[in-house]
């Protein structure tokens, strides 16, 4: 694997968890602007950045059949 292949894999690494951080917090505050505690909150938080870490594992692996 070459040095910008790395590079590249790396950065698609970091924007993917960049959008998983900004999904889970986006739930985290909606779940509290409509009244949820505190804990409710930070679950459906957590459920948020695993579903966008699953989704862009399963799209990674479908892709990579294909290539």
């Amino acid at each position: 694997m070459s040095g910008i292949a790395v590079v590249l894999l790396l950065l698609t690494a970091a924007l993917v968890f960049v959008f998983a951080l900004l999904a889970a917090a986006a739930a985290g505050k909606l779940a509290r602007l409509d009244g949820a505690g505190y804990p409710a909150a930070l679950t459906r938080a957590a459920a948020a950045f695993a579903s966008v870490l699953t989704l862009a594992a399963v799209l990674i692996g479908a892709l990579a059949q294909h290539l």
